[in-house]
């Protein structure tokens, strides 16, 4: 009986113990956590809110086949073609770095364009390209503005895709996803894109004033060259020119006439410096000259 007694009292002291332990811990709150207790994790963003990087394309440029046709590839030898267009890139850059002096802001962005088809645009545009590409403090983007008739990545055997219009008519559509980086350094390639009815009215439009704007004052080591239509051939040359801070008219020698040449320079007002290259010349070798490069001062 004395055991049954001492039994009951032990468990109503403990029931009186535990009544009492909970009655603080409702006062106090519960305890907190020791030092090594792990703070939780921050919440991770759902799949579908986390966007993928974009990123532009590779694409490798024939190298070899350019050499055969007479372009300007890296660590050939010095020939004639090379020291004409290192002639001719001077002044254009020149004019390029007056932008960070109070010259004009798109002095970077340099429109190639000629009279009609064949006068050699596309392959000075090339040409251009690849001698500013050497260059040790500048990048170069070259861009297919010919729309009707891009010859601009074919000729550098790299395969097209969505390019300016695509970017112009897809506000969605990010700049740098259109852009392909070659094996050449410092050189990117932005394709034409698709074709389109209304390209010379996506040109003149405000898009495709914020993309110049953003390609020429994003990187200010970055020379921005514009393969166009040729002038008289097609209004979107006249747009272009209303965007560029420079334009190179490519003539051919003893082909275009005085008159085109005129007309044609006539459209190109827009542009504040305007270039001339006599392409197709016979070189005298004997007076070492290179190349034949004017500067259009006139306006009529």
């Amino acid at each position: 009986m004395d055991f049954i007694e001492r039994a009951a009292k032990k468990m109503e002291e403990k029931n009186k113990s535990s009544l009492l332990e909970r009655a603080v811990d409702k006062m106090v709150g519960e305890p907190a956590p020791s030092k090594e207790t792990k703070a939780p994790a921050a919440p991770q963003p759902r799949t579908e809110d986390a966007k993928p990087a974009r990123k532009s394309r590779q694409g490798s440029i024939d190298l070899v086949s350019l050499r055969e046709r007479g372009f300007i590839v890296p660590d050939a030898p010095p020939n004639v073609t090379a020291e004409e267009f290192r002639l001719i890139k001077r002044s254009l850059l020149v004019h390029a770095a007056e932008r960070h002096h109070g010259g004009p802001r798109n002095s970077n962005l340099i429109l190639v364009t000629s009279a009609q088809p064949g006068e050699g645009k596309t392959f000075c545009s090339i040409n251009l390209a690849l001698s500013i590409a050497s260059e040790q403090d500048y990048t170069v983007l070259l861009v297919d503005a010919d729309f009707a008739k891009p010859e601009v990545l074919s000729t550098l055997g790299v395969e097209g895709g969505k390019g300016l219009v695509d970017v112009i008519v897809d506000r969605s559509l990010d700049l740098s996803e259109c852009l392909i980086r070659t094996n050449v350094p410092n050189l990117a390639v932005l394709p034409a894109g698709r074709q389109h009815h209304l390209t010379t009215e996506l040109l003149a439009s405000d898009r495709m004033e914020e993309i110049v704007e953003e390609i020429a004052q994003r990187y200010p080591d970055r020379i921005i060259i514009f393969d166009s239509p040729p002038a008289l051939a097609s209004s979107a040359a006249a747009v272009l020119a209303m965007h560029m801070g420079q334009t190179v008219f490519v003539v051919e020698s003893e082909r275009t006439s005085e008159t085109q040449v005129k007309e044609s320079l006539s459209l190109l007002t827009a542009c504040p410096n305007v270039n001339m290259i006599l392409n197709k010349t016979q070189v005298n070798f004997a007076e070492h000259k290179f190349g034949t490069y004017y500067a259009y001062e006139g306006r009529e």
